[in-house]
């Protein structure tokens, strides 16, 4: 069960957004993670719980960040309930797309299991639901997910191979690579991986 910190940052300038603590562990019927995020003075301000199925699609999310809340399944597309601070407003929301994204690297690992691209055979597209800090507003997106390098690095026990992506906003075009090995995010726009107390799992 690897365990670890990411570091957060704004992709764009650089500001130190807080660290991400995290576990996460695949099993029988797919896959799990779960985080706690604070601010860069350590307070808490949101948590991750994302449950996949063997097939990496979101069998159950659970999103807060401040007072807001998001929970959401694949169901008929991807489905969602989201509360709004005072808890006496939430609104339900349904899109045909295939998975949820958002700031955390979790987003980052469901949605390559999900496409699962192979090395060389091109893009693969997506159309997802995101959720972004602060407010956890939902925005529909389409990117394509491309393997463009696979490298083997030897380890103590068995060789440990670093996926590297190309993720496409088909919107803007922009592009940015993501570096993952396992079930765990190396580093991606906005994310670096800080520490890691156990090797990623590999998903069968």
């Amino acid at each position: 069960m690897p365990r670890g910190h990411y570091s957060l940052h704004d992709p764009h300038d650089h500001t130190p957004l807080g660290e991400e603590h995290f576990h996460c562990a695949t099993g029988p019927s797919g896959w799990r993670y779960v985080s706690q995020i604070v601010n860069p003075a350590g307070d808490h301000t949101g948590s991750v719980d994302l449950t996949l199925d063997a097939l990496g699609r979101p069998l159950r999310l659970e999103l807060t960040r401040g007072a807001w809340q998001v929970r959401g399944a694949a169901l008929d597309g991807v489905t969602w309930v989201r509360t709004d601070p005072t808890g006496e407003h939430a609104t339900e929301g349904n899109v045909p797309a295939h998975a949820f994204s958002g700031a955390s690297p979790a987003f980052l690992i469901a949605t390559a299991r999900l496409l699962r691209p192979a090395l060389g055979a091109g893009a693969t597209r997506a159309r997802l639901v995101a959720f972004t800090p602060p407010v956890l507003a939902p925005r529909t997106l389409d990117q394509s997910w491309a393997l463009v390098k696979s490298t083997p690095h030897a380890t103590d026990n068995a060789p440990l191979v670093a996926d590297e992506y190309q993720v496409t906003d088909l919107e803007t075009g922009e592009q940015h690579p993501v570096h993952i090995t396992g079930d765990v995010v190396l580093s991606a726009p906005g994310i670096e991986l800080e520490s890691l107390d156990s090797p990623p799992s590999a998903f069968n």
